[in-house]
């Protein structure tokens, strides 16, 4: 029989990381272990890595949730309407089977990508800061090899933010460097579209979330005005109805969704919404949500078999100090897994 245990493990950023929520120093996740003693020397692992103020499951009753789970584990072998309010913990359970039935290497979807025959390209993510901290981590990632940045924007001066897009501009052209946005829902209904139209000057990519989630009427009217693409992102997580995610897509017909299966719910969640999307001529991309490497290991492996060939937003495995070493390289703005690399995992273990 299949026994479950977790453990709470909290990573700690190399250096604060600013967003519109505000400023993040560290980041807990849980981590399920699936054992048997019919099958001893194998463990899947799986991460539950909800987001403070973003995941509807980051909530007092989290771990009692988690051991409830951990204590029932043969009810979850299959998707449950329980994490429909638990979406981290899905994923985690979700992970850890696949994990512990392809015998615990960390190999969840083996393809060309953990052969290390193929890559994938991904943006170069800029946190929120100060005009020159900014401009720095700009340079930082254009020099080494990415194509595509994404800059978090919205809770500084926002003529700051433009004079900041205005030297990339000035330096790069849009062939050379795309641009996508991030504003975590920080502009004010009433003066985004302002907003977008000054951005619009830098034939950015695209924009998520300009206004906070629940609006479906104003965000309607956004997609419709916008001179920017907008992609939808805080939008998505909550929505476990198939027939919500639906009507979400009809009536706000954004130009683009964006995917963290982390706070989705997991990999078979994710896939409706793409297939929905999909079905309505809907763009997409998939994004990490600050897991540890062991959760980004397994998004990135699902996200090389769906085939999106755009820059995926997979780059977050080195913001932390005591991240876990693992067979995932970063370069010239491609990730990478190394087949003959070895995952440390001592400090999680132990």
């Amino acid at each position: 029989m299949v026994k479950a245990s977790f453990k709470k493990y909290v990573l700690r950023f190399k250096k604060p990381s600013g967003t519109s929520r505000g400023i993040l120093t560290e980041k807990p996740s849980w981590f399920i272990f699936l054992t048997d003693d019919l099958n001893p020397g194998v463990t899947g692992i799986g991460e539950c890595s909800p987001l403070g103020g973003l995941s509807i499951d980051s909530r007092p009753d989290f771990e009692k949730m988690l051991t409830f789970v951990c204590s029932n584990i043969e009810n979850f072998i299959h998707p449950s309407e329980i994490f429909d309010d638990y979406p981290s913990i899905g994923f985690g359970v979700e992970t850890a089977f696949l994990d512990y039935i392809k015998g615990g290497e960390k190999i969840l979807f083996p393809s060309a990508f953990t052969e290390g025959k193929d890559s994938i390209s991904i943006n170069g993510l800029i946190w929120m800061g100060n005009f020159e901290s900014m401009r720095i981590q700009i340079i930082e990632k254009i020099e080494s090899g990415f194509s595509c940045i994404k800059l978090k924007i919205g809770a500084f001066n926002f003529e700051d933010e433009l004079k900041l897009l205005r030297s990339i501009r000035n330096e790069f052209s849009a062939a050379q460097i795309e641009i996508r946005v991030d504003a975590n829902g920080a502009f004010k209904p009433e003066e985004a579209l302002e907003k977008l139209k000054r951005l619009s000057e830098f034939q950015i990519h695209s924009i998520e979330q300009p206004i906070r989630q629940g609006q479906w009427e104003r965000m309607a009217q956004l997609c419709k005005n916008s001179p920017i693409p907008i992609a939808l992102d805080e939008e998505l997580i909550g929505i476990a109805e198939s027939d919500k995610k639906q009507k979400l897509l009809e009536e706000i017909k954004s130009q683009f969704i964006i995917l963290k299966p982390s706070l989705l719910g997991g990999f078979k969640v994710a896939e409706e919404w793409i297939k929905l999307a999909s079905e309505k001529s809907i763009g997409w991309w998939i994004t990490s949500a600050l897991e540890s490497n062991i959760g980004l290991n397994a998004i990135a492996q699902w996200t090389y078999t769906l085939g999106n060939k755009i820059p995926q937003g997979l780059g977050t495995g080195q913001l932390y100090l005591n991240n876990f070493e693992c067979p995932l390289n970063i370069d010239n703005g491609r990730l990478f897994f190394g087949p003959n690399e070895k995952w440390d995992l001592k400090a999680l273990i132990s």
